[in-house]
């Protein structure tokens, strides 16, 4: 992963940071006003002091081995409105003002496909 001029992370953010072995943090994507969850991406702290700076949902993409700005080719931006660490550092929400679908099939969120059952509750 590469360093850009957008600057650092915070320091005292970066200490409660727990990473995964390869410096990546999931972070959970959410419709800041609906609470619907949109997707989850991967953030290092680069992606995470960018998208901090800029207001534009930033992540690591582990396929391409590169940062992406989510809607930069697709027109499908996120606004960050907030974000925020959970308990114990070791994931992201990112809740933010979607702009189209979320999720790269174009379906309105990453969790629209699959609905797996939980016995006794298949019709809630």
């Amino acid at each position: 992963m590469t360093s850009s001029s957008s600057g650092s992370l915070d320091a005292s953010v970066a200490a409660r940071l727990k990473r995964s072995s390869d410096g990546l943090v999931p972070a959970v994507v959410q419709q800041h006003d609906t609470g619907e969850v949109l997707m989850l991406g991967w953030m290092d702290d680069e992606a995470l002091a960018r998208t901090l700076a800029t207001g534009r949902a930033t992540y690591w993409s582990r396929s391409r081995q590169e940062y992406w700005i989510k809607g930069e080719t697709s027109g499908h931006r996120q606004w960050v409105r907030e974000v925020r660490l959970d308990c114990d550092g070791d994931t992201l929400l990112v809740k933010v003002d979607q702009e189209g679908p979320a999720c790269h099939t174009g379906r309105r969120t990453c969790f629209d496909a699959d609905r797996l059952t939980v016995p006794g509750h298949a019709d809630d």
